[in-house]
């Protein structure tokens, strides 16, 4: 349970103010339809990152111990430093409306998603847990925590949401993980430094 809640937080708290917020707002926009919007995001998300949490775990299968203690910490930092810079649209990412309110969720999110933050957070949580079904829940529940609000309430949320400083805090939560991660094999190192 404690994986499905720390994936639940770390996206949530990661997704606040990057591109898919800016989708959203764009999608509700354009359709005002909230309900086929959230639905679209649900699913596009479960998609995305079951498979990002399954590339996870079988990474963490192929490499073992203090290898993968080391690459999960390191692309947590990263994380952390990723998440201290804003996200922006990209061009055309409003084309998909001849698919309707769901079906233009769907896609544009999917592809949104596709090398973002909170996949690769998504890879390297089901990596250092092994635990595929809490993560991808977690991480879903984490997708809709941040983007269902905007959904709900358009622009006047995003509006008034302190970016920056939330921006922080994500990279203050990937910082700590990354930490934490990475305690174990440097203790190991020291000790054994100080051992010769």
């Amino acid at each position: 349970m404690d994986v499905f809640l720390i994936s639940t937080a770390v996206v949530a708290v990661a997704e606040i103010g990057d591109k898919t917020q800016l989708l959203a707002l764009m999608l509700v926009a354009r359709f005002g339809k909230p309900a086929p919007i959230i639905a679209g995001i649900a699913l596009a998300t479960l998609v995305n990152h079951a498979a990002a949490a399954l590339l996870g775990a079988s990474a963490a299968s192929l490499i073992e111990g203090a290898s993968l203690r080391w690459i999960v910490g390191a692309s947590f930092l990263a994380m952390a430093a990723w998440a201290l810079v804003p996200d922006r649209m990209g061009e055309g990412s409003g084309r998909c409306d001849r698919l309707g309110a769901f079906g233009a969720t769907l896609v544009s999110f999917f592809l949104v998603e596709i090398g973002d933050k909170t996949q690769i957070a998504t890879v390297a949580l089901a990596a250092r847990h092994d635990a595929i079904l809490w993560v991808t829940a977690g991480t879903t529940l984490g997708m809709l925590a941040a983007n269902a609000p905007v959904v709900m309430l358009g622009k006047l949320a995003a509006d008034r949401l302190p970016l920056k400083a939330i921006r922080i805090g994500a990279a203050a939560v990937f910082a700590v993980l990354g930490a934490v991660t990475l305690y174990e094999p440097m203790s190991s190192l020291i000790a054994g430094a100080v051992a010769r």
